[in-house]
């Protein structure tokens, strides 16, 4: 008797072996091109609009070096700065209302300009119809980094149990042992998770390692001259792209809602 292929029940439709998505967040639900930028630049003329007597350009200069060298998960950027102006700087003013007025400037400027691509919003409303478990693999603070899925308007699509966030697991970037815990706490074996990043180093080898579908989005160029130790399986310039390889793979992702 000749061997048959196994189907699903729906004729026509073959099961799909993908059980989960996991998603980075920062360059891959949002554009961070000009965003940290912008919101340096804000905070910066609002400090020299508070009374700081130092030229803009110098100090633009001096906070990004504070961020390159205490990164941009630190949450003291503009103690570290005035710390490092002369002291004369300061003279006759409170710090204290200094770097208020550059936190005051720098959550405005995120509030206005942090957004999702559209496209993302869309794939995710859809993927979030599927049996798929949506969750979130990100380096940087807890609360950091959920509040940016607040703002941007995406934490209804994720299951709160799937959101694995560096600092809180205790485990960084590019450590695969962050991949696996994901995997682990949700009773996932890696081949049924696609993880979905924009840096080769930090999302692609990471989960390559532990053996999970990776899908890197090349959409800002961010990365372009950054190669890492391994190749995504697949790359794509936009979500639409991945909701079509995903239903390559057997997932039922709707067309229209």
């Amino acid at each position: 008797m000749p061997e048959t292929t196994p189907v699903s029940c729906q004729e026509g439709h073959r099961m799909s072996e993908i059980r989960a998505v996991f998603f980075d967040i920062d360059g891959t639900l949002f554009s961070t091109v000009d965003f940290a930028s912008r919101a340096r630049e804000a905070s910066v003329d609002a400090m020299l609009e508070a009374g700081l007597p130092v030229n803009r350009d110098e100090l633009l200069e001096e906070l990004a070096e504070v961020v390159r060298e205490f990164s941009s998960n630190y949450e003291r950027h503009f103690d570290k700065l005035l710390l490092r102006l002369p002291r004369r700087a300061l003279k006759g003013l409170n710090p204290a209302v200094i770097i208020a007025a550059g936190i005051v400037a720098y959550h405005d400027t995120k509030t206005r300009l942090l957004e999702p691509f559209e496209d993302g919003s869309e794939v995710l409303r859809r993927l979030a119809q599927t049996d798929l478990t949506l969750g979130i693999i990100t380096e940087g603070l807890e609360v950091k980094q959920a509040e940016k899925l607040v703002r941007l308007r995406l934490l209804d699509y994720f299951q709160q149990r799937a959101i694995f966030i560096s600092h809180q697991v205790g485990i960084s970037k590019p450590n695969p042992k962050l991949y696996q815990r994901a995997c682990t706490d949700l009773n996932l074996r890696p081949s049924e998770c696609v993880y979905v990043g924009d840096n080769p180093v930090m999302d692609v080898d990471p989960a390559n390692e532990i053996g999970m579908i990776t899908v890197q989005v090349r959409r800002e160029d961010r990365y372009r001259d950054l190669q890492g130790k391994t190749l995504p399986d697949h790359v794509i310039q936009n979500f639409w792209d991945l909701a079509e390889l995903l239903r390559e793979r057997g997932v039922e992702v709707p067309e229209v809602i």
